[in-house]
């Protein structure tokens, strides 16, 4: 376990982190009570871990939107699924499988979601989203966690030098949970989807190093390339940032307020038994400014995940 001091030394944040290539756990903390100097421990545990789990809370959606922006800029989170019950705060998604009245209380349901980063195709998408557990399925439903940081720094050296250039263009017209959005049309030629275009390799504005920014497959397009080479790039590094040595899925508990780094983690969630009822509430920050491939970078690895590589030399 590592204490994490405040910079005015004012509270210490024990944040321990996983035997994984990312996340902290982070204990005897209280999210409604955070003074400036914990929340800039907290902060520092985040961008060192790129995931952190905060255990323990019990905490009003008021509660969660006000951590939360925090972080950033306090961002409109997105209807995930068509049909579900008018949201009563535009700054909370609820994700759930339960249905009140034939109607769903929330979004995405019980169904597997696919790896991704979170409203890529937006022009400003999210640095910090954070999810806090209300109920949990008995089993399943673990959200995991890839660290894009060494998902590039782990690409063979001519593939990484290939792309550092490319951006992707992020496709809008359907919904997390795969429905046609109101107003879009099917899509027919990927080149010509209506999205948000960012960089491939994008520099993290605050620790300067740069990660592999995927956002979702569906209709992703590589700007430049014929579709075809495209969609063979996109599935080579897709295959690559989604292996198991990069990854670790979080078992929720009821109280579990978790918060990753959009900018250079991607996530999904693993299915569980439809018939135990699952719901999470969800807020998200972003930056003031768009991602950005910044040239004069810091070259060197992040290092978390080098860390996690010793380690698994050693053992």
């Amino acid at each position: 376990m590592t204490s994490i001091a405040s910079p005015l030394q004012s509270a210490r944040i024990e944040a321990e982190p996983l035997p994984h290539a990312l996340g902290a756990v982070v204990t005897d903390v209280d999210l409604r009570t955070l003074d400036a100097s914990q929340f800039s421990a907290i902060r520092a545990a985040w961008l060192e871990n790129l995931v952190i789990v905060i255990l323990g809370q019990q905490i009003t959606d008021a509660d969660l939107t006000a951590f939360s922006a925090r972080f950033g800029v306090l961002d409109e989170v997105p209807i995930v699924s068509k049909g579900q019950a008018p949201r009563y705060n535009k700054h909370i998604s609820v994700i759930s499988n339960i249905v009140e009245n034939g109607v769903p209380i929330g979004g995405l349901g019980d169904d597997e979601v696919l790896w991704h980063s979170d409203t890529s195709y937006r022009d400003f998408p999210p640095s910090a989203s954070v999810l806090h557990a209300l109920e949990i399925p008995a089993q399943g439903g673990n959200t995991g966690f890839s660290n894009m940081y060494l998902a590039l720094e782990t690409l063979p050296p001519a593939l990484r030098d290939r792309i550092d250039t490319f951006s992707v263009k992020q496709d809008i017209t359907y919904t997390a949970g795969g429905q046609l959005r109101d107003g879009f049309t099917p899509v027919i030629d990927v080149r010509e989807c209506p999205g948000a275009t960012h960089p491939l390799v994008r520099t993290h504005p605050d620790t300067r190093r740069n990660a592999l920014y995927l956002g979702r497959r569906r209709n992703a397009y590589i700007l430049g390339l014929e579709v075809a080479d495209s969609e063979t790039l996109l599935d080579t590094l897709w295959k690559h940032a989604t292996q198991d040595f990069l990854a670790w899925h979080h078992q929720w508990q009821a109280g579990d307020v978790v918060v990753w780094d959009n900018r250079c983690v991607m996530h999904h969630r693993d299915p569980f038994d439809s018939r135990d009822r699952r719901i999470m509430h969800r807020a998200q920050a972003r930056d003031a400014a768009r991602p950005a491939r910044d040239r004069n970078a810091d070259s060197s690895p992040h290092p978390r995940g080098q860390r996690f590589l010793a380690a698994r030399v050693v053992r």
